[in-house]
């Protein structure tokens, strides 16, 4: 899964039960929790992984 910061460890540590987020503003995060503490974590994915629209294949003559 992915890696994140966990404020309460103040480390940086694997997100367990990690969920894909679709944000208000369209941007995609993954929200789980530090195996250790069991505190909320939230990674905000980058600018590639938004959802970009699926363009349809050309038509076939």
């Amino acid at each position: 899964m992915a890696e994140g910061y966990c404020v309460k460890c103040k480390a940086k540590k694997e997100i367990s039960e990690g969920v894909e987020e679709t944000m208000k503003n369209g941007r995609k995060a993954i929200k789980g929790k530090c195996p250790t503490c069991g505190t909320v974590m939230f990674k905000i994915l980058g600018k590639s992984a938004a959802a970009t629209p699926a363009t349809p294949p050309p038509p076939t003559v």
